[in-house]
């Protein structure tokens, strides 16, 4: 970024989720896509009915601490991960302004949610973390030709689809293909090989890290 203020400010949000994805989203926007001067902004996107109770071990003890401080139940700190992933930034990346937010579904589609506030805030790149393809996960496991395995998978796992389960698995495809600025996917490679990024443009790009 140039200094003096004459660089333009642009807006890059980022999909906060308590997730490896979303932390491999975070990792690849503060070292590729966020300049000093940009603003970052962190959506968590909430559906009261799947979020709630869970990922409890996240939360601060409060200022009366004691042996339920870490319990399901308490006054928000079921999010205490999203003001950690802001703190994050703001150590990486000093210089950026750092928001973090917290939305309801509110009986929409996550997409569509996510679509909607990168509309709102006028977001010029998006950027999500995308969960390994089943194929890439099967591979991975290094399966010599058990054909019965993979095809049981691959069944089990198209029936799930059909039934509606897996649809927040194509959140990033969704976004991607609809949203009005850069969508970015991101898939971490390894812990050195770099990311593997998909945009409506580039397909299985691999960036190096």
């Amino acid at each position: 970024a140039m200094e003096g203020g004459t660089a333009t400010s642009r807006k890059v949000m980022v999909v906060a989720d308590p997730t490896r994805e979303s932390a491999t989203a975070l990792q690849y926007a503060l070292s590729h896509a966020v300049l000093e001067n940009d603003s970052l902004i962190l959506l968590h996107v909430e559906n009261p009915d799947s979020w709630r109770h869970k990922f409890s071990f996240l939360k601060r003890p409060s200022q009366a601490a004691s042996s339920t401080a870490f319990s399901a139940e308490g006054g928000g700190g079921e999010l205490d991960f999203l003001e950690a992933m802001k703190q994050a930034c703001e150590i990486a990346q000093p210089k950026i302004r750092v928001q973090a937010e917290k939305v309801d579904i509110d009986g929409k589609e996550k997409a569509a949610a996510i679509l909607s506030q990168s509309l709102a805030h006028g977001v010029d790149i998006l950027v999500i973390g995308q969960r390994q393809s089943l194929s890439n996960a099967i591979l991975g496991l290094h399966l010599k030709s058990n054909s019965f395995f993979v095809g049981f998978v691959l069944t089990h796992c198209n029936r799930q689809r059909r039934n509606g389960s897996f649809r927040g698995l194509n959140t990033a495809d969704y976004l991607i293909e609809n949203s009005k600025c850069t969508c970015v996917a991101v898939q971490k490679r390894g812990q050195n090989a770099g990311y593997l990024l998909n945009t409506k443009t580039h397909k299985n790009f691999w960036l190096l890290a």
